[in-house]
């Protein structure tokens, strides 16, 4: 049973020892941070399939690689930048160039790297991954979706870059809708005619918050939780453009190279409507508690709700 305390590490953890279970193909490889992840509770379970490379994660992933081209199916763990800022080469020549498989799995995506500051702090690692070809990005939106998904992520052939924040952010879903889910398939929470909202990973109930307080201005927003950046689920977005007139992307990431961009990509070439985003904008990561970096990053509630108005003004 998934409740708000449940944390994501575990739920994704749980997939992987039934994947596992299933496949013998499967293997695993940490980068020294297999507490961290929890990888390690499979440790004793599989020891043969199971492997903690040390500080080494360009190393790790050109593992994974040959492992690959002998038919194995590698899982890659560790910190987000180092799974991505680290090991750019290595994913790009010697898995996606070599049309190799693997999930790569970087925790602690943006702001959720907390008290590890700056450094640990990945606010690029999307855009670095998103022009690689082939490439999947995929951001669970809570520990629910991501239960209901990861068999899905599991079947992909190629790259598939997961960004899984270890703890439990708010839970967006309940088991008990037995919702269906689609990795490639954005998905409407909240239905709206004057702006449209597109808000990935802890950014969805920030935008729900927004939506809500702008609701009792007599501002109608419609809320998608966008959880694949890419392929990026298109015609969801530009089916709602069209209703709305207006966007608002969400996202705890760099403004550039990842959700605003695919989202205004998308959009430029397809409906053109005014676009607003709330995002990290030209600021490298701090040392602080969520709730502090939020503030500093301007990702808050208030700040959706300045982006909101703002590209309904533009409408005008």
């Amino acid at each position: 049973m998934i409740t708000k305390d449940t944390l994501m590490k575990e739920v994704f953890v749980e997939g992987l020892r039934k994947y596992m279970q299933e496949d013998e193909k499967v293997v695993v490889l940490d980068a020294d941070l297999a507490k961290c992840l929890g990888t390690n509770k499979l440790w004793a379970d599989f020891p043969d399939r199971t492997f903690d490379v040390g500080i080494s994660e360009a190393n790790m992933v050109s593992i994974a690689a040959g492992l690959s081209a002998y038919g194995f199916k590698p899982v890659v763990t560790t910190f987000a930048p180092f799974a991505t800022r680290r090991c750019a080469d290595q994913i790009m020549i010697s898995l996606a160039y070599a049309k190799q498989n693997a999930v790569i799995v970087g925790t602690d995506p943006g702001i959720c790297a907390e008290l590890n500051g700056g450094t640990h702090m990945p606010l690029e690692d999307i855009g670095m991954l998103r022009s690689i070809p082939g490439v999947v990005i995929y951001e669970p939106t809570d520990a629910v979706e991501l239960a209901a998904l990861i068999p899905q992520v599991f079947a992909q052939k190629g790259v598939v870059y997961v960004r899984l924040h270890r703890k439990n952010p708010p839970l967006i879903y309940s088991e008990e809708e037995n919702r269906k889910f689609d990795l490639f398939k954005a998905d409407v929470l909240k239905e709206g005619k004057d702006v449209t909202i597109v808000a990935e990973g802890i950014m969805v109930e920030t935008a729900l918050s927004a939506a809500d307080a702008l609701k009792e201005e007599g501002i109608s927003c419609e809320v998608i939780a966008n959880h694949t950046v890419k392929p990026l689920d298109e015609k969801t977005i530009v089916d709602s453009a069209k209703k709305t007139g207006a966007v608002v992307t969400c996202e705890n990431h760099n403004a550039m190279g990842a959700l605003r961009s695919a989202v205004c990509e998308t959009l430029c070439e397809n409906y053109p409507v005014p676009v607003r985003s709330v995002a990290v904008k030209e600021q490298f990561g701090e040392v602080g508690k969520v709730a502090y970096l939020r503030k500093a990053m301007h990702m808050e509630v208030t700040d959706v709700i300045d982006a909101v108005k703002e590209a309904i003004k533009a409408k005008k």
